[in-house]
């Protein structure tokens, strides 16, 4: 029998996937975080429901799981990955794998959607060419947080990082070179987009524990999709 497409272990509530707030007045701005990190807000408001009715899709394959780190700690956030590489992590350290671990299957397609998205994003926010094959996907209920960290298993530092919030807001922090650098927070909303790259690839970033709430679009949860271009360091 095939899995029940709500995918109830996901949390969502059935039918709340086409429900999107329209766009504000910050929509089509560009904001400057620091040299090489750009702030889009609402950028990806028009494509939401599309992206949330894929990630519905993908979730069926390969299901939501709270990973645990190389010391043993199990990940407050929840996730899960598409496209050729899927960046996963277990007593063996982290890394880009091309099975899911879980399934012992390659990884969900990456859909149209994300690429375009992730593309078109990465072009305005002064990164033409990007072309992602991978993308983290992360859930957040209420308390999950995702402590300051760089982005470097990707091996290919010259890509830049697109990253989309979908559903309860987020406090997202981008910091320095090191880990006790001061930090930028900035608010996220339903369909804003950060990208990262060149001199602001390596900052230290993170997001703040996510206050307990309902979005009309997720329910309890934020969504993160996180777009990189990865190579592969194992296949299993």
């Amino acid at each position: 029998m095939e899995k029940d497409e709500t995918n109830a272990a996901s949390g969502w509530t059935p039918g709340l996937f086409d429900q999107v707030p329209g766009a504000d007045a910050s929509l089509g701005k560009r904001i400057e975080l620091v040299s090489g990190a750009a702030f889009l807000p609402g950028r990806a408001l028009a494509e939401a429901a599309e992206l949330l009715a894929a990630v519905r899709r993908l979730t069926v394959r390969s299901d939501f799981r709270q990973m645990d780190t190389p010391g043993g700690r199990r990940m407050s956030v929840a996730m899960t990955n598409c496209g050729v590489a899927g960046w996963i992590t277990d007593e063996h350290g982290y890394r880009y794998a091309s099975i899911d671990p879980t399934t012992q299957r390659p990884w969900p397609p990456m859909p149209d959607a994300f690429v375009d998205l992730a593309r078109q994003a990465a072009t305005e926010a002064g990164f033409p060419g990007f072309v992602p094959n991978a993308c983290v996907i992360n859930r957040y209920e209420p308390g999950a947080r995702m402590t300051l960290h760089q982005d470097r298993n990707e091996q290919d530092l010259d890509q830049p990082i697109v990253s989309v919030s979908l559903g309860l807001p987020g406090v997202f922090q981008l910091g320095g070179m090191e880990r006790s650098a001061p930090v930028i927070r900035r608010r996220l909303e339903h369909g804003d987009v950060v990208v990262w790259g060149g001199p602001a690839r390596l900052r230290f970033h993170g997001v703040l524990p996510i206050e307990a709430g309902h979005h009309p679009a997720t329910g309890a949860c934020r969504l993160n999709l996180t777009f990189r271009a990865a190579r592969i360091a194992e296949s299993a």
